[in-house]
């Protein structure tokens, strides 16, 4: 079969490899489509290869078909379409044992720890694996991992209808959050500098600025006659960010941190002394999340199609990956396995 391999140093290669099958409490798929994350591309960039195993196949957004049922799998059937949650806890640590398993401290994500989903066939545990509903494509079906992130996030935040939401950053994952929020009723203010990002935001139907060209906080205070955000979702992983996020929300808001900083920003905690601001970490998901991101894409809640900026062959990851870079025209791209 064919597959993407990363071997280091910001090279792809396209390559031919057997498929595994399937062991006990496995299933093996055959991949349909595979989203191209910012994790994709930080292993691209060497960021993470202290974790993966050379040559290693990357991706996780994933979506496709039941090819094959290892010794005790049940409630699946050869053929039906599915996605994957691609997290193994240990079950074990501290953070399992209380229930968090999607953040154990042993946590292995698949198309990081393990080989992931640029392969033709991908063999996974089958407590990863969610039913698609079939009046979904599977086109569709690869969006359901970012947006159960989005989920997610939207969830720790405890959004309410009605409530005015800030979200630093309109890449896919702050567009869907934003998304999301809007769905349940939100108003929803989109900060980004992309202009494309930018001009996308608005098309669907979201208020959106450059906070380049806009005095943020100055703006946020008109919008809310001087109360501030309920919720501030800080989505870039940028000092400017980490910066500004403090300075919008209302007397006791709350932010949440999805992006994943590299390095400690400076953070103003005198704002959250006098405010009485309360701050949230939200990473992936859980099966829930997975569920509402799947009820949301059958409702056609979400508009795929105007966030899918292309589908491409396994063969385009690399040119993908340097259009990414490149911060231009571009979302999110799907890759037809």
């Amino acid at each position: 079969m064919q597959a993407a391999f990363y071997q280091g140093n910001q090279t792809i290669t396209i390559g031919t490899c057997r498929p595994i099958e399937p062991g006990p409490g496995e299933v093996q798929l055959k991949v349909s489509h595979v989203g191209i994350c910012g994790t994709d591309l930080h292993i691209y960039h060497g960021m993470m290869d202290r974790r993966v195993t050379f040559p290693q196949i990357m991706g996780h957004e994933a979506s496709g078909t039941v090819a094959a049922l290892g010794e005790g799998v049940t409630g699946f059937a050869v053929g039906a379409p599915v996605t994957v949650m691609p997290l193994v806890p240990c079950r074990n640590c501290p953070a399992c044992e209380a229930g968090h398993s999607h953040i154990c401290h042993n946590l292995k994500f698949l198309g990081i720890d393990t080989p992931g989903a640029f392969q033709s066939y991908w063999t996974v545990p089958a407590y990863t694996l969610h039913h698609l509903p079939p009046t979904l494509s599977l086109e569709f079906g690869a969006m359901i991992e970012p947006l159960a992130v989005a989920c997610h996030d939207v969830r720790i935040g405890q959004v309410q209808a009605g409530e005015y939401v800030v979200v630093l950053g309109g890449g896919p994952i702050g567009l869907l959050i934003a998304l999301v929020s809007q769905h349940i009723g939100a108003r929803v203010l989109v900060s980004e500098i992309n202009p494309y990002r930018l001009n996308l935001a608005r098309q669907l139907g979201l208020d959106a600025v450059d906070p380049r060209q806009t005095d943020l906080p100055a703006y946020v205070a008109d919008q809310t006659a001087g109360a501030g955000a309920d919720v501030v979702f800080e989505v870039t992983a940028s000092p400017v960010g980490a910066e500004v996020m403090t300075q919008l929300p209302r007397t006791r808001g709350r932010i949440v941190v999805v992006g994943i900083f590299g390095q400690p920003p400076p953070v103003d905690l005198f704002r959250f002394f006098w405010r009485e601001l309360r701050l949230f970490g939200a990473r992936v998901y859980e099966h829930q999340d997975f569920t509402q991101a799947i009820q949301l894409a059958a409702a056609e809640s979400i508009p795929f199609n105007q966030l899918i900026t292309d589908i491409r062959p396994l063969d385009q990851l690399e040119a993908s990956f340097k259009q990414m870079e490149s911060g231009g025209e571009v979302m999110k791209i799907l890759l037809k396995v």
